[in-house]
């Protein structure tokens, strides 16, 4: 068997968080070498066959790596005991159009799928719940980051001073041209175009930077917000990048967990 390699960040002992890389599965061609999404054509023997490896490094059950079908969207959903004793069919259901999901159980790895889009990764050190969140340019200008840290407070009295969050792999300012119609969107949503956007002749916009000021205005202190600063269009020969490789590629996953 395969192993995944991973980039691992360091939130706090008894928390593990990482993405994967493109290296140590089996898939092939755009999807090589580790996919683990279903929903971006790869095979599916390929992805079970790297799920399995991803859980055996991680030292879960295969039903204990969980992560939705996104769609750029702002729904968040808990995992809880009720989740976990659905059958397999049903979790699917509750996690279609879910873009981020949360949990406070030990031993259950949650995450997002990402190729461009960021991935941000919350750990409640107070009440030791963690949250993944896929925020794409539509997500970033949705606000999806403030809806999980809401669905924290709510679901878990989540105090936002007392989070970790990291901000993943994606697209970097540089190689992240857009319309002016996705310009306009930020502006119109009220961020601060000084701080998220510059023009070299066409409009590029910092995701990175878009969703670590979502994060400062919920209340996370600055010093508590780690940044991968690794591009994925830059660095696609590691990580998967959309825009370089198509959308019949692979997918990154950033995933966390509270250990046992």
């Amino acid at each position: 068997m395969t192993k995944p390699v991973l980039l691992d960040y360091d939130l706090a002992a008894g928390v593990k968080a990482f993405s994967t890389t493109r290296k140590g599965g089996c898939s092939q061609g755009n999807y090589a070498d580790f996919n683990i999404n279903y929903y971006c054509g790869d095979k599916r023997e390929c992805i079970e066959a790297n799920r399995l490896s991803l859980c055996h490094l991680l030292g879960v059950e295969p039903d204990m790596l969980v992560y939705p079908h996104q769609v750029h969207g702002v729904e968040v959903r808990e995992v809880d005991e009720a989740f976990l004793a659905l059958d397999k069919h049903q979790r699917a259901e509750e996690l279609e159009g879910v873009d981020a999901v949360m949990t406070r159980m030990t031993g259950v790895c949650i995450g997002v799928s990402t190729a461009d889009c960021i991935p941000v990764l919350l750990y409640d050190m107070e009440h030791r719940a963690v949250c993944a969140i896929h925020s794409g340019w539509r997500g970033t200008v949705k606000r999806i980051v403030t809806k999980a840290v809401q669905a924290m407070e709510a679901g878990f009295g989540t105090r936002p001073a007392m989070l970790k969050a990291v901000i993943g792999p994606g697209i970097s300012l540089e190689h992240f041209e857009v319309g002016n119609e996705v310009y306009d969107a930020f502006r119109i949503a009220g961020f601060d175009m000084e701080a998220v956007a510059r023009s070299y002749g066409k409009w590029h916009i910092d995701l990175w930077e878009a969703n670590r000021l979502l994060l400062v205005e919920c209340g996370v202190c600055p010093d508590n917000i780690q940044t991968a600063g690794v591009c994925t269009y830059a660095h696609a020969d590691q990580f998967f990048s959309a825009r370089r490789l198509g959308i019949d590629s692979g997918r990154i996953f950033s995933g966390i967990m509270l250990e046992p």
